[in-house]
């Protein structure tokens, strides 16, 4: 017999992963931790290996659960769009700014999903400087910017907060004093949080390396350089810490959607929009 995964355990799933941990997804989706539970044990038997690490201090996935998740994502956003937009023909160009943490994540794979649904449409994905993006969102270039709330270049329309998790570098000893320390170079919005949440531990660190980009981030922690914190899409499963002890917790990052006023009754500017929403 053919085994099908169905959405609603995909989402169960996705939900717990984003949320990091199990009563905190069954909140948000007016689930009973119990009956979330089961649906995710449920989920774990269809595809025949465990997909979350289990803690007191929450989840995280393990490697089966890294391959899964942008494939129920993608599942997730093109059954949204699918029901939402059968039927419309959209058409113009869109732009949209994102976050470079973003832009590595599944939202890019998403708009071009909702692009293909609509030949006629054409869709546009940029990462700037804080600066350069809102020099083109106010000269009207770009229409949409997702991005962290105090990097926003007009008053967000929604927020959502979304966690950090600790990438380990091969080799790092998380226990060392001080903490190699891998860091995104200034302007960014959560260095401070996160420098502070090591001093507020009592945590001594020092700085290896920074890097203005994730990419340069990401080869400083796969040499071994140190710790960094990331957005769990960006977390290759060899950077898990699986010891929930090992270092303090990471704050949130609060993320926003700013949309130029021009664009308020475009259908395409809308339906991104929702996309966007959907899948953060």
């Amino acid at each position: 017999m053919a085994r099908d995964l169905e959405t609603a355990l995909l989402r169960s799933f996705v939900t717990a992963v984003r949320a990091g941990s199990i009563s905190r997804a069954a909140t948000a989706l007016g689930h009973t931790q119990p009956a979330l539970s089961q649906q995710l044990r449920k989920l774990e038997r269809v595809v025949g290996r465990p997909l979350l690490y289990r803690s007191p201090s929450g989840v995280s996935p393990t490697r089966a659960g890294e391959e899964l998740l942008p494939y129920a994502e993608r599942i997730l956003s093109l059954s949204a769009q699918a029901l939402t937009e059968t039927g419309r023909a959209l058409t113009g160009h869109c732009v949209v700014g994102l976050l470079e943490d973003l832009a590595a994540s599944q939202l890019p794979q998403a708009l071009a999903d909702l692009a293909r649904l609509h030949p006629g449409a054409t869709l546009e994905v940029l990462s700037f400087s804080t600066a350069a993006m809102r020099e083109a969102y106010d000269a009207g270039r770009v229409q949409l910017v997702l991005d962290a709330v105090p990097d926003v270049p007009g008053p967000p329309r929604w927020t959502v907060r979304r966690p950090l998790v600790w990438a380990i570098g091969q080799g790092v000893d998380v226990a060392a004093d001080p903490l190699p320390v891998v860091l995104f170079s200034n302007p960014c919005s959560w260095r401070t949080s996160v420098l502070e949440t090591l001093e507020r531990a009592d945590r001594r660190w020092r700085v290896t390396f920074e890097s203005n980009s994730l990419v340069g981030v990401l080869a400083a922690v796969r040499a071994g350089l140190g710790v960094a914190a990331l957005m769990p899409a960006n977390l290759e499963p060899v950077m898990a810490c699986h010891d929930a002890d090992a270092l303090p917790t990471l704050p949130d990052v609060e993320l926003g959607l700013a949309r130029h006023p021009r664009t308020e009754g475009d259908p395409l500017i809308d339906a991104v929009e929702t996309a966007l929403r959907r899948m953060i």
